[in-house]
């Protein structure tokens, strides 16, 4: 049984999580600030409370809202662990969309997950209307 948690992350386990996955190394006071400067924090755990997966949305919260992790481990992936916490990420910025207004809720996913992400709602880009995300690594 996967229990959902939410705003409730340690930096340990997020950096554990997030090394599972192979993902860039991240300071302990990296991780710390991403924590405490993140909109909402979704952590997906077992019934050993064993960490399954997370999910953590950025941005001003009014216009844009930026889904800037979502991880499952390796183990837990294709069991809709993902699913559920897209779908918590979701709703916390649909809750927090003003009446009568659109936000945008944007990501960056990882090459060959999109039908993941189209799946839930999500449009690849570039379209014929949107050109393609960019990214810039600052060192």
């Amino acid at each position: 049984m996967i229990s959902l948690i939410e705003n409730q992350i340690t930096t340990q386990e997020y950096l554990a999580i997030r090394e599972k996955v192979g993902w860039k190394k991240l300071s302990n006071k990296q991780a710390q600030m991403a924590i405490d400067n993140s909109l909402y924090f979704i952590k997906a755990v077992d019934e050993n409370g064993q960490l399954l997966g997370i999910g953590r949305i950025v941005g001003d919260g009014a216009v844009i809202c930026y889904i800037q992790d979502l991880i499952v481990v390796p183990e837990q992936q294709g069991k809709r662990t993902g699913s559920l916490i897209i779908e918590k990420l979701i709703e916390f910025v649909e809750g927090i969309r003003q009446d009568d207004t659109e936000i945008m809720l944007c990501l960056m996913c990882a090459k060959g997950r999109e039908e993941f992400y189209q799946k839930h709602g999500f449009i690849a880009r570039p379209t014929d209307s949107l050109g393609p995300g960019m990214i810039r690594y600052m060192k």
